[in-house]
């Protein structure tokens, strides 16, 4: 379930947007994501947490790569995951210069995922909250995952779920009482909620 409260504050928010446009920066000027100093960085940026970094042109999605596990600190997933999203995500060629210039960020910092326990695909429907659940599907080895913004494009749970299904690799008709399905909520920001970024 989304926190109530936000876990950061208006100046760290801001502080991961610019940190992931200066990586994104660093990979068009030939470096690689950008590299931190931990200890110049506010202590909340230190925490351990799993994030996505979403690029927009306009309001078209220009990449979007992520981490469903915290392994590093938030300061350095977003970095990271910046630079993936520019550069790696398959579905898009690298960004260039001039894209830079009217394209706008969003990080969104994911809370842990938990598991949901359903005896139907309808019984899965009913608990979704729409607007409010990133989920993950996990079939064998097969895994996808949609956070909570795409709720935007596909407001209704059940289109929801069968794209959610079509990105796993599955068919529609396909069981989904044989899958793992887990719940997460997000802290999500963007550069145009900082306006002086």
């Amino acid at each position: 379930m989304p926190s109530t409260r936000p876990e950061f504050a208006d100046a760290e928010r801001g502080l991961l947007l610019r940190i992931a446009r200066e990586s994104i920066a660093s990979g068009l000027g030939g470096g690689g994501p950008l590299g931190l100093t931990l200890a110049d960085l506010p202590q909340a940026l230190h925490s351990l947490r799993a994030t996505f970094v979403t690029i927009y042109r306009g309001e078209k999605l220009r990449g979007c790569i992520g981490t469903l596990e915290a392994h590093r600190a938030v300061a350095e997933d977003v970095a990271h995951n910046a630079f993936a999203s520019a550069f790696h995500d398959p579905r898009f060629s690298p960004l260039t210069g001039l894209e830079m210039t009217d394209m706008r960020v969003q990080v969104s910092v994911l809370q842990p995922a938990s598991p949901i326990s359903f005896r139907s695909e309808e019984d899965l429907l009913c608990q979704l909250r729409a607007g409010e659940d990133g989920l993950i599907l996990q079939c064998g080895t097969r895994r996808a995952t949609f956070l909570p913004s795409v709720w935007d494009a596909l407001p209704e749970p059940r289109a929801f779920l069968a794209a959610l299904k079509r990105k796993a690799g599955m068919r529609p008709d396909d069981d989904i009482e044989v899958c793992q399905v887990s719940r997460y909520g997000t802290e999500s920001f963007a550069e145009r909620d900082f306006p002086g970024l």
